[in-house]
């Protein structure tokens, strides 16, 4: 039995498609699909305790984890191409917090230290220009709800300012207006990887990346179907997933990886904005723990 965990937004339809239409099946794999609503942070912890085999999450939060010599995973292909769309929140009566400018020296909620909602706080500091120390703090607070009510001050969770969490994730969440939008921020990469653990047998990772391949082909060719599971499995709306299918360019080979881009462009971004910390280890040897830590095809 082989144990998936995947983050429960409508990036995983492709997943669920492999599951419930059999292609793991056919692929002659049994699978364990386990939600991680709470994020990439988590899939890299569970990875690192045994808990799952294989983990379907953000680039840079696995990119970031293997420079920091994390070697009980390697990354197996790409799974989203398209760059991902990051909104950044305050509470809906926040006067004080009104745009990303204002976020230097504040409490930015993050899910779990080297999630990817920590990892874009610093991409933002970078390209804003912010000084060091970049904010206040970062309160941990292991899901959306949470950041939400932090956000929104209310009782029995820690306050923060501002959080970062997918744009259409969030959308319903200003729709309703439990919180609003200051801003957005792109991946300057690719933006979901599979990764699967360095136990792992070679031969039983390839038949399940054919079987997610499967999915992913056969989400292409049923979007309406896609929308269906969207709209009524997860918390979207019709409107906001169909929105999202015209931003969203899964990879037509899930078993290779733009070395380069993927990899090595996303760990010159971390270091430079700081979430990689190198003082003592040179290059080089950040160098030989991402190839180490690729089992994908490279391009």
């Amino acid at each position: 039995m082989l144990r998936i965990g995947y983050i429960p937004e409508h990036f995983s339809t492709p997943i669920w498609f492999a599951k419930e239409k059999g292609f793991f099946e056919n692929s002659g794999v049994e699978v364990e699909l386990i939600p991680y609503p709470s994020g990439s942070g988590h899939l890299i912890q569970s990875l690192k305790n045994d808990e799952i085999d294989i983990a379907v999450g953000l680039t840079e939060a696995f990119v970031a984890g293997i420079c920091k010599n994390d070697t009980q995973y390697k990354i197996a292909g790409t799974y989203v191409e398209s760059p991902l769309c990051w909104a950044i929140s305050s509470g809906v009566n926040r006067t004080d917090i009104n745009s990303p400018e204002e976020l230097h020296g504040k409490r930015i909620g993050v899910s779990r230290i080297g999630s990817g909602s920590y990892i874009m706080s610093f991409v933002l500091a970078l390209q804003s220009e912010f000084s060091r120390p970049y904010y206040k703090s970062f309160p941990v607070l292991h899901n959306f709800a949470n950041l939400r009510d932090s956000v929104n001050l209310k009782d029995g969770v820690e306050p923060s300012d501002a959080f970062m969490w997918e744009h259409f994730t969030s959308k319903r969440y200003y729709d309703n207006g439990e919180i609003k939008r200051i801003g957005e921020i792109y991946t300057p990469w690719p933006s979901w990887v599979i990764v699967g653990s360095s136990k792992l047998d070679q031969t039983q990772l390839q038949r399940a990346l054919r079987a997610v391949q499967e999915g992913v082909d056969y989400f292409e060719e049923h979007k309406t179907e896609a929308v269906e599971h969207i709209s009524t499995h997860l918390d979207y709306s019709k409107e906001d997933a169909m929105e999202w299918l015209k931003t969203v360019k899964f990879s037509g080979d899930v078993t290779r990886v733009d070395y380069n881009r993927s990899i090595v462009n996303t760990a010159r971004i971390l270091k430079t904005a700081g979430v990689i910390q190198q003082e003592n280890e040179p290059d080089e040897v950040i160098d030989e723990r991402l190839a180490a830590g690729i089992s994908a095809s490279k391009d």
